[in-house]
Order: structure tokens, then sequence, then C-alpha cells
């Protein structure tokens, strides 16, 4: 479960997308960022613009205010690649290596993960939709009752008992 805290925290949803940068790719595969973007650069026709992008200056400002990055100086100048859940899956093809395969797994299992709350989230959402879209008919049965219990305490009721 470690693992999967440790890859959910490492995702990022930018431009609408949930995605992984290239240096925390990296880390988790235990190689360069710089050795990471020479093979994709290498495979580029494998990185369509939906598997992987390069951020820019405002994206990467967006992660420095949101503290993902301590500062822009952080990339070393270059602009960091995003991979989408395919571009992630795509990467183990890549990089070939015993450690990568392990990680992918490791990660397409998250964003399987991901899915599933999502959709757990959407439904919960959904019923909540639905019991609000009931609350007015049940205000108005509410309504109702209390009026009608309010007219009734008002009728005088036959007094039982002695007279004096």
């Amino acid at each position: 479960m470690k693992e999967l805290e440790i890859i959910t925290k490492k995702i990022h949803e930018i431009r609408n997308q949930k995605v992984m940068l290239d240096y925390d790719l990296a880390a988790l595969y235990e190689i360069e960022t710089r050795v990471l973007k020479q093979s994709v650069k290498r495979n580029a026709s494998r990185f369509p613009s939906d598997f992987m992008f390069a951020l820019t200056e405002n994206e990467i400002n967006d992660l420095v205010s949101q503290s993902v990055i301590p500062s822009k100086s952080y990339f070393g100048g270059s602009l960091p690649f995003a991979f989408t859940e395919q571009g992630v899956a795509m990467l183990s093809s890549v990089l070939k290596s015993d450690k990568a395969i392990e990680i992918n797994i490791s990660i397409m299992r998250t964003f399987v993960t991901i899915r599933q709350f999502a959709l757990n989230y959407t439904e919960l959402q959904n019923k909540i939709n639905e019991i609000e879209g009931q609350l007015p008919e049940i205000y108005n049965v509410l309504n109702y009752l209390v009026e009608k219990d309010a007219t009734k305490n008002k009728t005088e009721r036959t007094k039982i008992g002695f007279k004096k």
C-alpha cells in the first residue's frame, strides 16, 4: 500500500489530465532525468501529444506556487515532460530494464485505483444530487403535516372531567 501512496503523490493534474513528471518517473526508475529524456527523444514517434507533452512556463510557475517543486531552477533550465497514463505505459517499451517494468506495473495499478475512486465519487455525487432533488418534495410533505397538526390543535376539544 505504501507504494500506491508514493506513486499517487507523484500524479498531478495538468491540462485536465492526470500526469506524472519526468523527474518523478526518473526517480522511481532509479535513473537520471537526463537519461529518461534522451530515451524519449530517441523514440519521439512513440510519444504523441496525448501521451506526453512539455510543460509551459505558466504550468511550471503553477507547480512552484503549489509547492510541488521548490523553484524553476529545479529543472536545470529544461522544460519537464509530463506523461499521461498511456505515456507511462509506453516508457516501459523504451526503458527496457526490469526495474522500469516493475515500476510501470505499479504505476498502472495506481492509475486504475484512482479511476475506481473517481467512479465511486461520481456515483456518490449522483446519489447526493438525486436526494437533493427529492428534498423539495420532502419539505412540502413535512410542511403539510405540521400545518395539519397545527390546525387540529386549534379546534376546541370537548373537555373531560368534573365541572365545578
